[in-house]
């Protein structure tokens, strides 16, 4: 099971209007998958953040915080639909958030989508 990323901004504009879900740490949006993985387990999503949030060592440690809790959400079966592409937007309030925190309000965010 890998992560994979959207590359081009038209993927971007396509999934940015389909379905919404926010909460104050982090926003995902969903669209059913219009392109194929690499490999049918793979999961396209892809995890954004404004420069406004802070200097690049606050931005990748909230990226890197969001993706570890997607991969813990991965294991669980079903806490995913891997039918959708998604895109993470993530919050300053995350930054400080332990993921002990983080991970029942996402999973209670992709079981919306569902």
């Amino acid at each position: 099971m890998k992560l994979e990323s959207l590359k081009k901004g038209s993927h971007f504009k396509r999934a940015l209007k389909d379905k919404k879900i926010h909460s104050e740490y982090f926003s995902i949006f969903a669209v059913k998958n219009f392109i194929k993985p690499k490999n049918k387990k793979n999961l396209i999503i892809s995890f954004v953040m404004k420069k406004k949030i802070g200097n690049a060592v606050k931005r990748n440690k909230i990226r890197r915080k969001l993706k570890a809790i997607v991969v813990k959400l991965l294991k669980k079966r079903g806490a995913i639909n891997k039918d959708y592409t998604y895109i993470v937007f993530g919050k300053p309030k995350a930054y400080k958030e332990k993921q002990d925190i983080l991970l029942p309000i996402m999973t209670k965010c992709f079981n919306k989508i569902k």
